[in-house]
């Protein structure tokens, strides 16, 4: 019995001291990294739910950023460089929406033509869905009802001398794009051959037909997806310039995407019965 007792005494004693040890390191321990906050707030919508969501995500998938995304609706260029002096003169040319009334702008989306990209990316993204298939990434965009093929079979991109040439390939509203792994995390595109007559932004800022976009995906964790987007168009802006850094997109498993497409016929008559009733003359006046 004597033994029995010593033994006993003996264990409660290493318990005691495993459990002070334990406390004093949960106490100094470091806390965990705070993921990427979400943009602006848009209360009320499945992506500010989804951002307020406190419960705690599970790890990221690796070489995974399938699946549809709930992202901000809208952005403005923050990070425009100066611009060339063929950059200046477009820029003079174009007739946003703010800044003139509805019956002057001459933004292309007012005509219901294409966004194109990078706007599609920079301006009215709402959703995406990234679908993976053995020798390319499908991007489906939601505004607009339109899709884009980034090629992962290895091939290279276009140089610039054979855009727009009988042996090359076109340029296009949303261009030509090949993407790769860096690393398990991040997926990162890019693409040439854009058409120019599409703006970066609903703020007119140009690109011309040279114009490099690389886009970074990064998966932070199980529910959240960072983006980055890096613009180098030498013909228009006197060096690359960042945009959307790290802006969060968060995951949405039930979403479907909403038919949201600019209709001619409508546009016309929404110019007819408000627009050029409305007058001209900059916007403001």
């Amino acid at each position: 019995m004597r033994n029995l007792l010593r033994s006993l005494s003996v264990f409660a004693g290493l318990v005691a001291i495993l459990s002070f040890s334990f406390n004093a390191r949960a106490q100094t321990a470091k806390p965990a990294a705070a993921g990427p906050k979400c943009g602006p707030a848009q209360p009320g919508t499945i992506y500010q739910k989804a951002c307020d969501d406190p419960t705690p995500p599970g790890p990221a998938p690796k070489r995974d950023i399938s699946g549809a995304w709930s992202g901000p609706t809208d952005w403005l260029i923050q990070n425009v460089p100066a611009m060339t002096p063929e950059g200046e003169q477009r820029f003079k040319l174009s007739k946003p929406e703010g800044k003139f009334t509805l019956s002057e702008t001459n933004d292309p989306l007012a005509t219901c033509d294409p966004l194109g990209f990078p706007r599609n990316i920079l301006n009215e993204v709402r959703g995406v869905m990234f679908v993976p298939l053995p020798d390319r990434m499908l991007v489906l965009h939601q505004y607009q009802k339109i899709w884009r093929e980034i090629w992962t079979d290895g091939r290279a991109l276009p140089k610039d001398e054979d855009i727009d040439t009988r042996d090359g390939v076109s340029s296009t509203y949303y261009g030509f794009s090949v993407g790769h792994w860096d690393g398990d995390y991040s997926f990162v595109a890019d693409t040439v051959g854009l058409d120019d007559r599409t703006w970066l932004d609903r703020g007119a800022h140009p690109h011309s037909d040279k114009v490099r976009v690389e886009e970074r995906y990064t998966r932070v964790d199980q529910r959240t997806l960072t983006q980055t987007v890096t613009i180098t168009d030498p013909e228009i802006y006197t060096k690359p310039f960042e945009e959307l850094s790290n802006v969060t997109y968060k995951l949405n498993p039930t979403k479907s995407l909403e038919e949201q497409m600019c209709i001619p016929s409508d546009g016309i008559a929404y110019m007819n019965t408000i627009g050029k009733p409305a007058g001209n003359g900059a916007a403001g006046k």
